[in-house]
Order: structure tokens, then sequence, then C-alpha cells
């Protein structure tokens, strides 16, 4: 084949079959196809889409353009995968607990994209752990703790790898189409037999309308389902961090207070929502209402916790991590409260603005050789609706230096709205699809 004939024909909004995008993805990973050419086929894709069957067939080469692996088990092989927001540490939460209820957890992760925090990040705040593992690595991470969240290696779909490099710099990162292959063409190279997607809603989203939301959810839903894998989505809400903090270590310690019943709230019960929801696709419970009962339960007997503290230690860290996780986790030098202008009730959030907050702090990457700082971020974050005195602190920053916890401050402060009435607090699942 050619790629020009391929462009072309994705140029001219044409079907352009398996056989054509599975050239193009073994092109792509192995440089036969040039930059100009792949900058050239995502353009036409983003200007003319993908008929489904397209879609799912890009989504299967990207898929095949590495190693896919296989997980010779009895145990079924799920996964979740959010599209990312604030204070969104679900999968530190729902992987132990997904594994406690007799899953397999095979999780491939990112790290932090703008504004949003990457859960590779926040497990390596945990002193000792890498994501970095072999494949044998991986395999004995599972044997052990029945999960493990790692980053991707270089043979994990490298055809999405090269694409996406070009996608950022050529103004196609959008392309609902090439946003789902991306997506999916690395779940599915884990050998995932069901995955629940956490698709997010709001102004800490990358999704800020319903339409949009819903769109990206069926794309992904149809074409997982018609790769094979069993999937079902939440469209979940992002207008205010899911957990009270923003920040690596911040939400490990969110999450370890979930994990040893010493708080409950938002985050822990999307990780019951969505558990109910993988559980239920993957036959381990009678439907989603049951299955989130069964995650609340490993969570609360902390057979949860048992497996978080089994992953952290095949990955390299502490091995009481669960029992002294206070003692482990890294603090910031520099702790300033960030008190409200007057009085009222907390109206609005804008999540982009806070996210960027934390980045400047250090807890996430203004350029993608920064270096992440484990210790900073914000905490105790007041949720929308609080009725608030004036002088009462809304949250409190952590820091390395006062000039940056000041610049973060002025920035909180104008990305949190109050007003004199209350108001309509947004449901936490605004939709589920599949």
């Amino acid at each position: 084949m050619d790629a020009r004939q391929i462009i072309a024909k994705a140029r001219d909004g044409q079907p352009l079959g398996h056989d054509a995008l599975n050239w193009m993805a073994q092109g792509l990973a192995d440089h036969r196809v040039s930059d100009a050419q792949a900058a050239a086929f995502a353009m036409a894709v983003l200007l003319k889409g993908l008929s489904a069957e397209d879609r799912t067939a890009l989504t299967l080469a990207m898929r095949d353009s590495g190693k896919v692996l296989s997980w010779p088990t009895d145990r079924p092989v799920i996964d979740k995968h959010s599209t990312g927001g604030l204070g969104d540490c679900v999968s530190l939460v729902l992987a132990p607990a997904l594994a406690a209820c007799g899953a397999i957890v095979p999780m491939v992760s990112g790290r932090g994209l703008g504004h949003t925090g990457g859960t590779l990040d926040k497990l390596e705040a945990i002193p000792g752990l890498t994501t970095t593992l072999t494949e044998g690595q991986f395999r004995r991470a599972i044997d052990h703790a029945g999960c493990a969240i790692v980053s991707a290696t270089a043979d994990i779909a490298p055809a999405d790898r090269r694409l996406y490099a070009i996608r950022d710099v050529t103004a196609t990162v959008e392309s609902l189409d090439l946003i789902t292959a991306s997506i999916l063409s690395k779940k599915l190279a884990a050998g995932l037999e069901g995955l629940v997607l956490d698709v997010k809603l709001g102004s800490g989203a990358f999704m800020k309308t319903p339409e949009d939301a819903t769109a990206l959810a069926a794309a992904l839903v149809d074409t997982a389902n018609a790769a094979g894998c069993k999937t079902s989505a939440l469209i979940t809400d992002m207008n205010q961090p899911l957990a009270p903090a923003l920040g690596n270590a911040l939400e490990v310690s969110e999450v370890m207070k979930v994990l040893t019943g010493q708080a409950k709230g938002r985050l822990h019960d999307l990780n019951c929502a969505l558990g109910g929801v993988a559980l239920s696709n993957a036959d381990l419970a009678a439907d989603p209402n049951t299955g989130a009962a069964q995650i609340a339960d490993a969570i609360g007997n902390g057979h949860a916790a048992e497996h978080f503290g089994h992953m952290v230690a095949a990955m390299g860290g502490p091995v009481h991590f669960t029992d002294q996780w206070q003692r482990f986790l890294p603090e910031a030098t520099v702790i300033m409260e960030v008190e409200a202008p007057r009085a009222g009730y907390i109206a609005a959030m804008e999540g982009e603005a806070m996210g960027l907050a934390a980045i400047i702090l250090g807890a996430g990457r203004q350029v993608e050789t920064d270096l992440v700082d484990p210790a900073v971020g914000i905490d105790q974050v007041l949720p929308l609706g609080a009725k608030i005195a004036k002088g009462q602190p809304l949250c409190r920053i952590h820091a390395a230096r006062t000039d940056q916890a000041d610049r973060a401050a002025e920035m909180l402060l104008n990305a949190i709205t109050i007003s004199d009435s209350a108001p309509e607090v947004p449901p936490l699942i605004h939709d589920r699809l599949g």
C-alpha cells in the first residue's frame, strides 16, 4: 500500500478499511510512514472523521502495532479509565478493591496532562515505588497483589505513541476518533476482557459540555465493545475536585483515608459506582448495585487496603505502607490557609484554574522535562454549596516556597466564586452508557 492513497481517501471522507488502517499503524510503528504523512493523516481524520467500523479498525490496528499481553487465569481481567480531572485518585482505590473482589487488574496508566494530575505521579509519591516495570515485574506484581498500576512500555501500542506526539504539535489532539483509538489501543493491549470508563464533565474536565462528554463516552463504549472488550461508561461530575485535595502525596493521603475507613464522601461513592459496573460486566456481581455493595464491603473490611499494600510492596514501596502511611508520605515546608474574603456559599469553582494553581506549586509539569514535587498541592478544599464565614479557610496550600504559595492563593481566590444564596450542586453521576 501507499500512505498517499490512504491519506487521500481519509481526506475525501471515504471508507479506509482494516487492511489500510493496519498498514498505516504498522507504518507509524516502524517509521515507513513519515512525520509529514502522519500529520496529514491526523488532520484528514480530524476534518472528515471516521466511520464506526474504521474507528474500531484503527483502534485494533494500533493495539496490534506492538505487544498485546495475555493473562493465563480464570479470574476476569478488567480495568478502569478516566478522562482526567481534579482530585481524581479513583484508580488507587478501585484497582485494589476490584482485586479484593476477585478480578485481575493490569492497569496501564499515565502521567499528568494539562491541568489534571497523573495516576503514576501520585503513586510515585510513595517512597521507593516505581511504576516503570518490566513485563516480568508487572506479572509478578499482579500475581502478588491481583493488581498493578504501571506506565506503558515502548512496545505497547507504539503506533499510538508516535501518532500522539505528532498530534500534539499539529493541532489534531481534539479528533474524537483519534482520542478514542489512542485511549483504547493502550488499554486493549493490556489484555483486558472488561473496562469501565469514567468520562468527566465540567469546569475541571476536558469535556465542558454534556454534549461533548456524551459523544466521547459513546465513541469509547461503542468502539471498545466492537473490539470485543465489554465496556460501560459513567459520565461523572468535575465541577469541583473529586477528593478534597490536588497534589500527589496529598491525594495518596485521601486514598488511604478511604481505604482505612477514615473517610467516605465523593471519592468513596464514585469508586463504589464504577466498581459495581465493572464487577457486574465481569459476572462477579449480579448487577451494578450489588457490585457497588461488594466494593463498599471490600473497602470497609480492609481487604482493598491489604491488596493496595501488597501492590505497593511489589512495586518497590515500603512493606508496611498501609499500616504507617502518614510516616512515609513527604510533607511540604510551607503550609498556608486561603481565607474566604466574605461570608456566603461556595457557588462555583473554575476547575482548570485550580489545577493550574497546583501546577504552579510544582504538583504537575508546565513542560515535559519538569520535575514533580510530590509534597506540594492543595488540600482541605471545601465543597460546592458549603456555607462559609468571612476569614474561614476555603482550602490549604502546601508549597516549597512562600512566593509560590502566595501566587497559588491569588489564583485560587479568583477561581472560587462565593454567592449570597446556596447553589444547586450538580449530581456526582450525570449519565450511564453501555
